[in-house]
């Protein structure tokens, strides 16, 4: 992702997808943003983390589970995810623009589909 690093952000693919994540659920669990992007449960702890040095996310304990950790977006990691989304959409014009709508749309969701992204969550 050299355009992110472009626009300034210090960002894995990895960790924009969690904040996207956060975007859409604030509050979630751990847990939930590995189950919500497809990665490994056992090692998102870490993305977290990173993300939480970096400014962009803040965890706080959970009140129903104390061994769970609720991540919320930063202000400074909402601004982030809504800049980058534009980059990212401007990159998937960029690279699928031979593409008609029809296209573009089927192609998505077989890559989502590969992915194990589930989009009705």
């Amino acid at each position: 992702m050299l355009r992110v690093k472009e626009a300034g952000f210090d960002l894995t693919p990895i960790q924009l997808a969690a904040m996207q994540a956060l975007k859409v659920n604030p509050g979630i669990e751990q847990a939930k943003i590995a189950t919500l992007i497809a990665y490994d449960r056992a090692t998102i702890g870490g993305v977290v983390e990173r993300l939480e040095k970096k400014g962009y996310v803040t965890r706080t304990v959970s009140k129903l589970d104390r061994r769970a950790r609720e991540v919320t977006l930063s202000s400074k990691g909402s601004h982030a995810v809504e800049l980058l989304t534009l980059t990212v959409r401007a990159l998937q014009d960029e690279i699928l623009e031979h593409l008609s709508v029809e296209e573009r749309t089927l192609f998505i969701s077989m890559a989502q589909k590969a992915s194990g992204v589930d989009t009705k969550d």
